[in-house]
């Protein structure tokens, strides 16, 4: 049997399928964005109160008064819950100096217990930076590990640092270690290109990342026995010999009152980043952990009087400031940053950011609905006759 299409029904099929296109093909601005010109324009979002600048702190009713602080970046945080009570311009990247030698700590412990013994080799001592300070390591002295590390915690001893990244696999190994311990801890800000804290070019830190590194350290027992020790013997050529913690907050020298409950952590100073602190301090059950950067007033030991003004604003702010952002790593998200509004409509299956390729489809299978009804149609008219 020969079906014919009248001209009539060949002119209504070709319209339904321009109708079908023109309804389905979106306007040229919506196919190009996804978005229509004509809506309104979302407002941007603010960022995270821990990445905006100057003095972040959210006080409650009857909160004491945030002290005047002079160095570029400072944080108080709570060490059990990791909420950070208040900051200002923590995520700003600076050098850290010794205080580097927390994530250090952090990296090598766990792979340098202090039992071992080793003999120091002349190359282990090559490349300290001038004017590093030192503890008096001298090769082809035997020193347990635990000395070394007592050499580091409590005189910063670049030397020590030297010997035991040597024993690590050398200095850049320790290096790449360090920073992806600074990674897997959420620390984004830390930049290590000199394991001891020496400065050099690109090598940055943050009170935000030092104030994770203090936290994290805290969590272990060697890293907390030493951090908080005063003093301590070091073996010499002549005989051991006394060294001292050089954080005044916890040995009370050079006229700075010691802190009670200080419990550590490490100060540090080079000429590029000025002078640096992570200090922790226990009262009434709970620990603070406070970081200081570069002090712009007051001379070289204003870092210890900004850190104790900190400590002692976080103790009495206990409960009357909400935290403006947490030391603990954000969880990880199923996708990588937000969608973008085509993506968004192609999981939706349509709107109006479908591809101008899909509505060619829909208006052709639109056309070939149009036909089939048409012959649905002339084939009933057919039958009947």
């Amino acid at each position: 049997m020969t079906i014919r299409f009248s001209s009539r029904m060949i002119g209504s099929c070709s319209a339904l399928c321009v109708l079908g296109a023109l309804a389905l093909v979106p306007s040229p601005a919506v196919a190009r964005t996804g978005v229509d010109p004509d809506a309104p324009k979302p407002t941007s979002l603010q960022p995270p109160p821990l990445y905006r600048s100057g003095t972040q702190v959210r006080p409650r009713a009857g909160a004491p008064e945030v002290p005047n602080v002079s160095a570029l970046s400072w944080l108080v945080a709570d060490t059990g819950t990791g909420d950070v009570l208040a900051a200002h311009d923590a995520h700003r990247p600076l050098p850290p100096a010794s205080t580097l030698k927390t994530l250090f700590a952090l990296t090598m412990l766990p792979t340098l217990p202090g039992g071992i013994r080793h003999t120091v080799a002349e190359r282990e001592l090559e490349g300290l930076g001038d004017g590093s300070s030192t503890v008096g390591v001298v090769e082809g002295q035997t020193y347990q590990v635990t000395d070394l590390w007592r050499g580091i915690f409590l005189h910063s001893g670049n030397d020590a640092v030297h010997v035991l990244a040597s024993m690590n696999g050398g200095w850049d190994t320790t290096a790449h270690q360090m920073q992806a311990k600074a990674r897997a801890l959420g620390a984004l800000d830390t930049h290590v290109v000199s394991p001891d804290g020496y400065d050099a070019p690109g090598q940055t830190s943050s009170a935000y990342d030092l104030a994770i590194f203090g936290r994290a350290g805290l969590s272990r027992e060697d890293f907390a026995r030493y951090c908080s020790t005063i003093d301590a013997t070091f073996p010499g050529t002549g005989g051991a010999y006394e060294i001292q913690n050089t954080n005044r907050l916890l040995t009370g020298a050079d006229g700075i009152a010691p802190y009670p409950g200080l419990i550590g952590v490490k100060n540090g100073y080079t000429s590029n980043a000025g002078n640096t602190l992570v200090a922790a301090a226990r009262r009434g059950g709970r620990t603070l952990i406070v970081t200081v950067m570069n002090p712009q007033s007051g001379g070289g030991l204003a870092v210890y009087e900004e850190a104790r003004s900190l400590l002692d604003w976080g103790f009495g702010a206990a409960g009357r400031v909400d935290p403006v952002g947490s030391l603990l790593p954000a969880r990880t998200v199923a996708q990588a940053g937000p969608a973008t509004p085509d993506a968004v409509m192609a999981q939706d299956g349509g709107g109006p950011g479908w591809p101008v390729t899909g509505a060619i489809a829909g208006a052709g299978a639109v056309g070939a609905g149009a036909v089939v009804l048409a012959l649905r149609f002339k084939g009933g008219r057919s039958g009947r006759r």
